[in-house]
């Protein structure tokens, strides 16, 4: 199924460049930039894949056992423009390349020092001749980084500062989960891209690890009363698991279930909650107006100006 929606992608991506690109690129003298328009192309239809999937699976869950009911839904439209920008847009191109360069330097690095890549499959041979399980190593790796992502989200200040435009989200949704600063999901992009290189993911499988965390990462967003019972809540984050973390008595530093898709870690490092029956009230109470009530435009710029608070020395109190 995975393989069929990627090679429709592929045939997409390669029609839109000749039938599209290519001929707007020659009128505008810019044939420069088909190399870089067929990256960009198959990030943006990887990306609305992924959008496709996710409404597909979450939005009827919201419509049949929504958590909450809201007569104005201004904020849910602004977190539609975050999923459009971050998985559409400028984003992804950026975020690529910036990891081309990384990986370009990684990889000559690598050759001047005479050294083969770390690949996970080179640590645990047993791996290579069992492509599942392999891409199943590849996944629990990478999400174990990113619980620890997460958490240096919420433990440094000024992280948090531009992570906080996430949680001040009162009207929560499957939507949500795009919902970031733009220099956090840089940042976030680079942290994954990196590890992802770091152990060898190969780049067939990468969009499918994509696009399952990202499946995951919606339906845990989505307002959707719901928990996978007491054995499934301990195999994968459900919506009610991460509800509780996005619970206004689990902003900053105080956070707990951290997990993206696997909640073992959290069950490991002792901040797990696994109240089953609790879908608390979303938000951060210490969010500005501009963060749970402007648009995109708005909260980016509340993002930076609480980041360079954050960044600023804490004054001494004088006793």
């Amino acid at each position: 199924m995975l393989d069929r929606l990627l090679d429709l992608e592929s045939r997409l991506s390669g029609w839109l460049l000749q039938a599209v690109v290519e001929p707007a690129c020659y009128a505008l003298g810019l044939m420069d930039l088909v190399e870089d328009s067929q990256q960009w192309l198959d990030f943006a239809i990887l990306g609305l894949l992924q959008l496709a999937v996710a409404w597909l699976v979450c939005r009827p869950l919201e419509a049949w056992r929504p958590v909450e009911r809201w007569p104005e839904r201004r904020a849910v439209r602004t977190d539609v423009v975050y999923a459009l920008i971050s998985r559409l847009g400028l984003l992804p191109l950026v975020a690529f390349v910036l990891l081309a360069g990384l990986q370009g330097a990684w990889e000559g690095f690598l050759t001047e020092h005479d050294l083969l890549p770390p690949t996970l499959e080179q640590l645990v041979p047993w791996l290579r001749e069992r492509p599942v399980a392999a891409f199943l190593a590849y996944v629990a790796v990478l999400d174990f980084f990113e619980y620890w992502r997460h958490r240096a989200q919420h433990g440094l200040r000024w992280w948090y500062a531009l992570h906080s435009v996430h949680h001040a989200q009162r009207q929560m949704t499957f939507w949500t989960d795009d919902r970031n600063h733009i220099l956090d999901d840089m940042l976030a992009a680079l942290w994954f891209g990196a590890i992802a290189l770091l152990i060898g993911v190969p780049p067939a499988q990468f969009p499918l690890v994509v696009l399952l965390l990202r499946l995951v990462e919606s339906l845990s967003h989505a307002n959707v009363r719901l928990h996978f019972g007491r054995l499934g809540e301990r195999l994968l984050v459900s919506p009610r698991f991460h509800r509780l973390h996005h619970g206004e008595l689990s902003a900053g530093e105080h956070g707990r279930n951290y997990a993206v898709l696997l909640p073992v870690w959290d069950w490991l490092f002792r901040t797990a909650d696994w109240q089953r029956d609790r879908f608390p009230p979303t938000g951060d109470p210490d969010a500005p107006p501009a963060l749970v009530r402007g648009g995109w435009w708005r909260q980016q710029g509340a993002g930076f100006a609480r980041l360079a608070a954050a960044l600023r020395p804490r004054r001494r109190s004088l006793r």
